[in-house]
Parts: C-alpha cells; sequence; structure tokens
C-alpha cells in the first residue's frame, strides 16, 4: 500500500512538471515578446489545457497530506513563504490570462503580471527542489532552518535552471503547435536553452555525488542506476538532431524525456527517502487503515483524471493560428 502511493505521488510531481511546465514555459517567454499577433498565438496554444495542468498539483499536496503527513508538515514548516509567493504567482498569472483581454490601455500590465507570475512560480519551484537536495535542517524531527535557511545560492541555482527547463519545455510546445513567426522564433530559442538546461543538470549532477557521499557509493556499487542519465544523454542527441533537421514534433517529446530522466535520476539517488537524508517512505507513510480507505478514492479518481487529460490534449491538438480577440 505505501508503495501504491509513492508510485501515485511520483506519477503526479511528474505530470505536473511537464504539463504546467508548458504553461509555464510559454509564460515566461510571452514576456519577451512585443507582438500582440505572436502573444495570441502563444496564449492560443496553451488557453485549453493551462488550468487543467495544475490539477496535478493538488494531487500532489492531497497525497502528501493524506499519505505521507509527516513530509506534508514538515514541507510546510519549511517552506511557508515560498510556497505561499509561489501560490500567488500561480494566481496572479491566472488572473491575468483573462483580465487582458478586457482592456487595451492596461493590457501592459496584466501581460506582465503573466510572465512574472510564471516566472516566480517556476522559480520557487526549483528553489525547492534545490534546497532539498541540498538538505533541510531538521532538529529533533522539527525544521530548524530559520525563515530564511532555504535561501541559499545553490538553491537559487536549481530556481533558474528550472525556469530554464520551463522555457525549454515551452518552447517546444509552441514548435509543435503555431505556425509562422512564433514557430521561427521558437527554433531559434530551443539551441540555446537546451545547451543552458544540459550543462544545469550535469552541475547539480556531480554536485549531488560530490556532496553526498553515501549516494556516491550507491552509484558505484550499482552502476545500473545510469540508466537514467543515460536515457537523458540520448534524449538530448536525437533532440539535437530534430532540430537540425528542422522536426517540429520530435524536440517537444524529447525535452520530456529529459525532465523525466532528471527526475529519475534524483529519486533513484536519494530512494528510500522521501525528504533526503531525514525522513524515509517507511517512517513518513500514515497509518495502513488510512492508506487502505483512501486506495479506493485513489483507483477511481486518478484514472479519470488521466482520461480527462488525455481526452482534452486529444481534443486540442493540432497547430493554432494567432486570433485576434478573446482565445
Amino acid at each position: 500500500m505505501v508503495m501504491f502511493w509513492v508510485l501515485l505521488l511520483a506519477i503526479s510531481i511528474l505530470l505536473y512538471v511537464l504539463l504546467d511546465g508548458v504553461d509555464l514555459g510559454v509564460g515566461m517567454l510571452f514576456g519577451l515578446t512585443n507582438s500582440e499577433i505572436r502573444r495570441g498565438a502563444m496564449l492560443s496554444a496553451v488557453a485549453p489545457i493551462w488550468d487543467g495542468n495544475e490539477t496535478w498539483l493538488v494531487v500532489t499536496a492531497v497525497i502528501l497530506w493524506g499519505a505521507f503527513p509527516v513530509v506534508y508538515a514538515t514541507l510546510l514548516s519549511a517552506f511557508y513563504l515560498p510556497l505561499i509567493v509561489m501560490l500567488l504567482g500561480l494566481i496572479l498569472r491566472g488572473v491575468a490570462f483573462e483580465f487582458r483581454y478586457k482592456t487595451q490601455r492596461m493590457r501592459w500590465i496584466w501581460d506582465l503580471s503573466f510572465a512574472g507570475g510564471s516566472l516566480i512560480a517556476a522559480f520557487i519551484q526549483g528553489l525547492t527542489v534545490g534546497v532539498l537536495v541540498e538538505g533541510l535542517q531538521v532538529t529533533s524531527a522539527q525544521y530548524s532552518g530559520g525563515d530564511f535557511g532555504w535561501l541559499t545560492p545553490f538553491a537559487a541555482l536549481c530556481g533558474i535552471g528550472l525556469c530554464l527547463g520551463y522555457a525549454l519545455l515551452g518552447a517546444c510546445w509552441l514548435l509543435t503547435k503555431c505556425d509562422a513567426e512564433v514557430r521561427v522564433v521558437a527554433r531559434r530559442q530551443i539551441p540555446v536553452l537546451s545547451v543552458a538546461v544540459q550543462a544545469f543538470l550535469v552541475l547539480v549532477f556531480v554536485y549531488a555525488l560530490a556532496e553526498h557521499l553515501p549516494i556516491l557509493h550507491r552509484w558505484i556499487d550499482r552502476p545500473y542506476l545510469f540508466v537514467f542519465p543515460a536515457i537523458g544523454a540520448v534524449a538530448a542527441t536525437v533532440l539535437a538532431l530534430s532540430i537540425l533537421n528542422h522536426n517540429d514534433h520530435w524536440p517537444f517529446y524529447m525535452v520530456a524525456l529529459i525532465f523525466v530522466s532528471a527526475f529519475g535520476t534524483l529519486a533513484l539517488s536519494f530512494w528510500p527517502y522521501i525528504i533526503p537524508g531525514i525522513i524515509t517512505i517507511e517512517e513518513a507513510a500514515a497509518p495502513q487503515s488510512s492508506l487502505t480507505f483512501m486506495f479506493w478514492g485513489g483507483v477511481v479518481v486518478f484514472p479519470l483524471m488521466l482520461l480527462y487529460t488525455l481526452l482534452s490534449y486529444s481534443v486540442f491538438r493540432g497547430k493554432v493560428g494567432p486570433t485576434a480577440g478573446h482565445y
């Protein structure tokens, strides 16, 4: 039962990163253009799916709250302020997405809010991952790092890295969904963002191995753990070839595969800990009766959500064009 909820938690996190990473990336790229035609096409590329993507963030929080309450309590104690800022960023971009069509003279404010909210949310998510990799300060099962213990140079670097990764996902999505100038600009952005993301991933991987010696020994003793970095390297190669061959579809799938390989690498590096070096999965799990009670909801709701997500992406497949008015 514990492994069932670990699997659902991992799938929820991964789906959120991949799906909401797309529209967060598009939101950040949105701030780099002043053309209303291009902005209309960019918004049309994510309009049918952006709010549904954030459902997986809610699912992740619910699973942590119900199945791993110790983790939920510890992470909230450590990240109250940044998580509140992240949620405000998500709210701001959601409001801006709708309100920008209600005005002409003040539209620049909502455009800035949409891009800024996307940047804030992406940075905070990356910062949180960086803190977990670096290690939380916990004393007697209580967070003891202070109000700003999460603000470290490495965490900030991870925040920047995830912003670049989301921007790369967004650029690949625009390449897949858009035509004309938006497609041309996205094709120019992908190589630059790809190099930056690959450099960041290598840096974080080396840091994790160098600073956490037990992890280094585990990777040396179990060479098969390198399967995920190898998958990421193959995906990066195919990504480069697809850009050189002017393919519109493969780049997005290859970048998604790079994200999956990075996620798998982190998970294997810290297994069996759910909070690296502090709380193991077994220690964090709720009582068996609670996990069993939640199970019946999970086996019904989770497949329905997956089906809905697949259906929505299927219905709105294909290229989009620029829109003069509301999407």
